[in-house]
């Protein structure tokens, strides 16, 4: 008639809930209790100092002048002016133990719905033992990462176990399918890269249409595929073991207009500051100085697109990945991680902003704010009329961007980084488990996602029926 000593995970998760429901609720009672009579309108003004940072934000990146300056500061400001508040209205010490209930809730709660969740939790399948390949090629960018083939001594460790290597000069412009290509040509049995995603991307793309194994050599900058991988991105010669002690399994593969992506593709405001010839010099300073124009003076591309026939009219940043990630919440550790890299489908997040109004919606509700929408679908068409020239003026620090002419019929968009312009309609599909990648047996960065909080289904699991072992 208890739990106690069974083994059901249903019934531990059952458990877990329960907690997690009565510590949340013993957090929010003794703050409000805490505080007294004030409690109620100190938690309000929270959520208005949280609204009012959001506000502050917006201005700042979407115009110029006293306006930026005023952004600033009620974005510093707003949190300062929430703190202060919480000093004089409430105790600290109530305080700390209601964030210590509250901590103690989210960790019950989270491990609740991994146990519910089971085995579908694991972010990669277990691989196949594959024979060692004889004649793997290996395209390596010395130049890719700040120069990381070099730092690891890539070349000399891949021919030591037996790989051909292909070295991109990087004066010139390669042509990197081709290299490919001609590497299955003269007969290779396994293709990898080190370099930069789009170009795994590129060459992932002449490994799946001729049915041949891949290998990913974090030697990028990010290396986000690498790192859902679960490969060590800190030191990118461990991908090499995949060659005499790895396992096989198939992720999918993105295509946009035709063209491979192994991560994601990105439509408007962040594809318009990729375009620009300063950002990768001075990425942070360029985007701050073209922002206010691309947000509120429409020299950015506004997007009407579809996921599946849902219609997502004017959008003026559009995300689509290759598998949806964990969380569209960008302040979260899951938010850079997928969870699967073979669910077939594509990830879809569309922002629309058109004022600090909703930019401090967004703050506050998040995911369900109106200006945000997270989908999946197999799907994307996106169209948009070409941008005019962005008029920005001077910096004394940063040279003044130059937004090319538009062309009309073509939008820009960043593939896995790389600033293209594409005709428009441009459409993303999905191959679903097209791409055949070698990984080592061990690899540190596999780790098992975090379940979304849905407080609604942990109270679901609450208070659902206990099982019948537990009865017996």
């Amino acid at each position: 008639m208890t739990v106690n000593g069974s083994g059901d995970p249903t019934d531990h998760a059952r458990l877990l809930a329960r907690w997690a429901l009565g510590t949340a609720l013993a957090a929010v009672v003794l703050l409000l209790s805490g505080l007294g009579g004030a409690g109620v309108l100190v938690l309000l003004g929270a959520l208005v100092g949280l609204a009012c940072s959001a506000v502050g934000i917006w201005w700042f990146l979407a115009h110029r002048g006293p306006l930026r300056v005023a952004g600033a500061l009620l974005a510093v400001g707003a949190p300062i002016a929430v703190l202060v508040v919480y000093v004089v209205w409430g105790p600290w010490l109530t305080a700390l133990l209601a964030l210590a209930f509250w901590s103690v809730a989210l960790v019950c709660a989270r491990t609740s719905l991994r146990l519910i969740r089971g085995p579908r939790a694991k972010a990669l399948p277990r691989g196949e033992r594959r024979p060692r390949p004889r004649r793997a090629v290996l395209i390596m960018n010395p130049k890719s990462g700040g120069g990381k083939v070099a730092r690891f001594k890539l070349v000399e460790r891949a021919e030591r176990l037996g790989a051909r290597v292909v070295l991109i000069d990087p004066s010139v412009e390669a042509d990197v399918d081709a290299i490919a290509r001609q590497a299955v040509a003269d007969g290779a049995d396994l293709l990898g890269v080190a370099g930069g995603d789009g170009t795994q991307a590129l060459v992932a793309a002449v490994a799946a249409e001729h049915d041949l194994p891949f290998l990913v050599i974090s030697a990028g900058t990010r290396n986000h595929f690498a790192l859902d991988l679960g490969l060590d991105r800190t030191d990118p010669s461990t991908c090499l073991d995949a060659l005499v002690d790895g396992e096989e399994f198939r992720v999918d593969l993105g295509s946009v207009s035709g063209r491979p992506f192994v991560n994601t593709v990105s439509f408007g405001v962040y594809a318009d500051v990729v375009q620009l010839p300063e950002y990768r010099d001075a990425k942070a300073g360029t985007a701050v100085e073209v922002l206010p124009d691309l947000l509120q003076g429409g020299g950015g591309d506004r997007l009407d697109a579809t996921a599946d026939g849902l219609a997502l009219p004017a959008q003026q940043a559009l995300l689509v990945s290759n598998n949806p990630y964990a969380t569209a919440d960008p302040l979260s550790a899951a938010a850079a991680r997928r969870p699967r890299l073979d669910g077939g489908e594509l990830g879809v997040i569309a922002i629309r902003v058109d004022g600090a109004a909703q930019a401090a919606e967004m703050a506050v509700r998040g995911t369900q704010a109106s200006g945000l929408n997270v989908l999946t679908a197999s799907r994307v068409e996106v169209t948009g009329k070409a941008a005019a020239p962005v008029p920005v003026p001077a910096s004394a620090f940063v040279p003044a961007p130059t937004r090319p002419p538009g062309v009309p019929g073509t939008i820009s968009v960043a593939v896995d980084g790389e600033a293209l312009t594409l005709p428009t309609p441009v459409v993303c599909t999905v191959r679903p488990r097209a791409l055949r990648v070698l990984v080592p047996r061990h690899r540190p960065g596999v780790i098992e996602p975090q379940p979304p909080l849905d407080w609604r289904r942990v109270t679901e699991i609450a208070f659902q029926p206990p099982s019948r072992r537990s009865r017996s």
